[in-house]
This record gives structure tokens, sequence and C-alpha cells, in this order.
């Protein structure tokens, strides 16, 4: 009896090392075979953290820059962010409807409760909040705020809104381009460490963003141009 325990016993821990990988406590185990041996081994998923730079400046000059653009950047990504959740719920939402009525008159129900809710506050951003709110939008939705007006109003009105804007120098047809546009950098920069240290919650862009590239890029230093006069 205690020979047929203990060859149960040994079947059952056989058949359990076979589970490859196993699932425990959120944690994937999998097992390496060495010289007949099977040695547990733990893998834990971790979300991707980026090393990020210690900040160094020119002069004076570009820390102020960068200050400014980095409290004016903390203020706006909320509303860029809120903006892509209302848009990712509007498709999904939308996609359920099979009425064309049905889609049109929802459509029109969230058009008016995003203005009701962003039309308060953003009136109070200055210039140069609403250039960065702009920018940070098209980041978040992957389009630009030019089409997204486009597609819930109609051409005419984003025609008009774009026209509005250009009187304060903001372009609704403006892209997020951290690698061509040294400002769009910054705020990529000022994003990832307001990510990491907490102060903004981290919601990823529409599009794929090589951070390390744009950080090889601008922090080369400038060629100077020779004057032959």
């Amino acid at each position: 009896m205690k020979y047929i325990t203990f060859a149960i016993l040994v079947l059952t821990s056989l058949i359990s090392a076979q589970e490859d990988p196993v699932k425990k406590d959120s944690t994937l185990v999998h097992y390496m075979i060495i010289e007949g041996d099977s040695i547990p081994i733990t893998e834990v998923e971790l979300d991707e953290v980026l090393m990020l730079p210690n900040l160094s400046f020119k002069d004076r000059k570009a820390r102020m820059r960068y200050i400014v653009l980095r409290r004016k950047t903390q203020k706006v990504f909320p509303y860029a962010k809120l903006a892509a959740e209302r848009l990712e719920a509007l498709q999904k939402r939308l996609a359920q409807l099979e009425r064309k009525r049905d889609r049109k008159k929802y459509a029109k129900v969230i058009q008016r409760y995003i203005e009701d809710e962003f039309s308060a506050e953003l009136k109070k951003l200055t210039k140069t909040e609403g250039q960065i709110l702009v920018k940070l939008i098209h980041r978040q939705t992957g389009k630009t705020t030019f089409e997204l007006i486009k597609e819930l109003r109609n051409g005419w009105r984003a025609f008009w809104f774009n026209n509005t804007a250009s009187l304060f120098d903001i372009s609704l047809k403006r892209e997020f381009d951290p690698f061509e546009v040294e400002e769009d950098y910054l705020i990529e920069d000022i994003l990832q460490r307001a990510f990491q240290n907490g102060l903004l919650e981290k919601q990823k862009p529409a599009f794929e963003i090589d951070y390390y590239a744009c950080v090889n890029k601008w922090s080369q230093p400038k060629a100077k141009t020779i004057n032959n006069n």
C-alpha cells in the first residue's frame, strides 16, 4: 500500500510538472529541462520602463523654456486624454448601433456633451496652451483636431474653427511629431517624466513614438554655421 501511495504521489507531481506555462498568482512559471530535471523558471510580465536621461540645458533661457513648457503640458494633457477616451467610447457605441439614424442621433448627443464638458475649461487656456493641446489631441487620438471636428460635425465647421484658431496662431491641423519638431520632443520628454513620477495618468499614444531616437537626434550638438564673408 505504501508503494502504491508513493507511486500516485510521484505520478501526480509528474503530471503537474508537464503544465507549461502554469499561471500562478499572475506569474507565469515555465519549466526548463536540464539533465533530466525540471527546473521551474518564474516569469513576471512588467510594463516597459524608459530609462530617462538626466536633464541638461545649454543656458538659463533653455531651462526656463522647459519649465514653462512643462507646466503648460501637464495642465492640458488631461484634456487630450479625456478626448481620446470619449472618442473611443463613441466609436465603440456607434459600432453597436445598426441603424444610421440611431448612430447619427447618438453622435449628436456625444458632440453636445463633449462641447459642454470642454468649452468652459478650454476658454481658460492661453494661446500657447491651446497650441499644445492641439498637438496632444493628435498624439492621443491619431487624428488632428481639424479631422475630429470634420467627422463630428462637417467640413465647413472644421474650416471655420481652423480659420478662427489661426487668428491666434493655432492650427487645428497641427500634428505631433517629436522627431522633427524640437518643441514636440520636449513635450514628449515632459510626458514621460510625468508618467514615471505619477504626476500624470499614463495613456499610450495612438501611434508609435521612438523616444530614444528623438533623444539621440535632439541631444546631438548642432553644427555651427560658417560665414564665408
